[in-house]
């Protein structure tokens, strides 16, 4: 009789996206998970912490932690970003390095150099192929990315396309230490609805005001109630600096603020299953990026 062939070892381990803003690591991990757990905007620097995305199949578990994107800054929220990339970094078990095809930047050579520091297992993930309208530019443009640092692959991809998410995540598993799986199978992030909320209001500002207004402004959830009829009764605050902000926040009649409400409210909807009653508000705090009491209370660790 033939030898029975020995079980699959189950492996489960922490990965760290990382990159310079604005390459598509959210969209990334939305992918992965199969379920929007990181805000998205055609703007840098979206992200503005660690988010945990848990990948979970029959023969592994994998730990995504989506960071800030690589960058520089000085005051208490620059300083909490650049700790919640650090975090990551230290807790992971491989590392992934997310550039946009065909580029190879300043930005991109300093979220490596964050990676090397920890002499992690490296994958290069060549984000956005499908936007790169010369396709006989990516054979010489991944040989030259080979040079830049021993990868254990380097992957060119969409993180849109669903085949090439699944390719990713089968590339890193068998990377990945033997271990049982550390969340039960149907959790996606070990964030509260109460952060999702406050994310989602965020990313409509992002989406809908320009310039640098968006960078302004903080969300906070000052409560966050289910009633016994299972509507999410939620109310936020929109932090901005000066009047001049606040006056845009809310637009003519009040008109943008309830715009924003509306997609956020959608968006919570779409993720909850539930009805969402949103209430928004817009205040006016000078300096809240700088101070570690204000930024606590939105949920930045400053």
């Amino acid at each position: 009789m033939p030898s029975e062939s020995p079980p699959v070892a189950h492996r489960c381990g922490s990965v760290a996206l990382i990159g310079r803003p604005n390459v598509g690591k959210s969209t990334l991990l939305n992918h992965l998970i199969g379920q929007k757990i990181s805000i998205t905007a055609p703007r840098p620097q979206t992200t503005r912490d660690q988010i945990l995305g848990i990948y979970t199949r029959p023969n592994g578990q994998i730990l995504f932690l989506d960071t800030p994107g690589v960058h520089q800054g000085y005051r208490s929220l620059n300083r909490h970003i650049l700790r919640a990339t650090r975090s990551a970094l230290d807790a992971a078990n491989l590392g992934v390095l997310v550039v946009e095809a065909p580029l190879w930047t300043a930005g991109d050579a300093e979220a490596l150099r964050w990676l090397q520091q920890r002499d992690l297992p490296l994958i290069l993930v060549a984000n956005k192929v499908d936007r790169v309208p010369q396709k006989e530019r990516l054979l010489p443009y991944l040989h030259e990315l080979s040079g830049h640092a021993r990868f254990a692959q380097i992957l060119p991809m969409s993180a849109r396309r669903p085949d090439d998410v699944e390719r990713l995540a089968g590339v890193i598993l068998p990377l990945l230490p033997e271990g049982p799986a550390q969340y039960d199978e149907d959790e996606v992030t070990d964030r509260q609805m109460r952060f999702l909320a406050a994310e989602a209001v965020r990313e409509q500002i992002f989406r809908q005001l320009s310039a640098e207004l968006p960078y302004e402004t903080a969300v906070a959830i000052e409560k966050y109630t289910i009633s016994p009829e299972g509507r999410h009764e939620i109310e936020a605050t929109i932090y901005c600096r000066r009047p001049g902000q606040k006056a845009i926040l809310l637009g003519e009649k009040g008109q943008r603020l309830k715009h924003i409400g509306t997609r956020a409210r959608e968006s919570i909807q779409q993720q909850t299953g539930a009805r969402v009653r949103l209430g928004l508000w817009v205040k006016e705090r000078e300096d809240w990026d700088r101070q570690p009491g204000i930024l606590r209370e939105m949920g930045y660790g400053a």
